[in-house]
């Protein structure tokens, strides 16, 4: 099991009707399903916040979603309340047939610290234990798609790359927010500078 295809975020909240929609991103769902049928390992990432999530514009009182706090010594953007722990929010989006996957790693857990990445909390100040179950199953390569692009998705594959996986991005099985046009070009940019392969 040298390849593993990581699926982030594929979650209710993420879709068009959901509390913190990532435009056009039920549009990767028939995509990554045809992209599981080609990998013997695939897992997937879950955002699974507490209700009273610090990365919340609703725990700020003044704050908006889109303002930037600093949040236990880092930056911090806020946003709607989005998959809470248990909510139908949180659960991974209907109609995609999850059986392939071997194992789904929840981040964003903790109430102080926000986590884009699949393998580590913002700031590295935990890990999900998603590296150590790859490299256990001898995964030398990392293929990721998913939501959303400029922001789980690009800190999933640049900790991937960083932490010496051969990296892939399927660019056709991710969406953006672009909070701020060319947000999703940036992030492309960004990981191809890292040595990250865009397909």
């Amino acid at each position: 099991m040298k390849r593993a295809l990581v699926l982030v975020d594929l979650q209710n909240d993420f879709m068009p009707s959901g509390r913190l929609p990532v435009p056009k991103g039920d549009e990767v769902l028939p995509i990554a399903q045809e992209l599981m049928r080609g990998f013997e390992l695939v897992v997937a990432t879950q955002d699974w916040h507490p209700p009273d999530h610090l990365s919340f514009a609703a725990q700020h009182p003044g704050k908006q979603p889109g303002e930037t706090i600093e949040l236990e010594g880092l930056a911090q953007v806020l946003w709607p309340e989005h998959c809470v722990q248990g909510s139908p929010g949180a659960e991974l989006a209907g109609g995609l047939d999850f059986g392939p996957v071997k194992a789904i790693f929840r981040k964003g857990t903790d109430r102080n610290v926000d986590s884009y990445s699949a393998f580590f909390g913002n700031g590295r100040r935990q890990t999900t234990g998603l590296q150590f179950f790859l490299s256990g199953l001898g995964a030398t390569e990392v293929y990721v798609l998913g939501l959303a692009l400029d922001y789980c998705v690009k800190a999933t594959a640049l900790d991937a790359r960083a932490l010496g996986f051969e990296t892939r991005v399927f660019r056709a099985a991710c969406r953006a927010v672009n909070a701020c046009a060319g947000d999703d070009e940036r992030a492309l940019e960004e990981m191809s500078a890292a040595g990250i392969e865009i397909r």
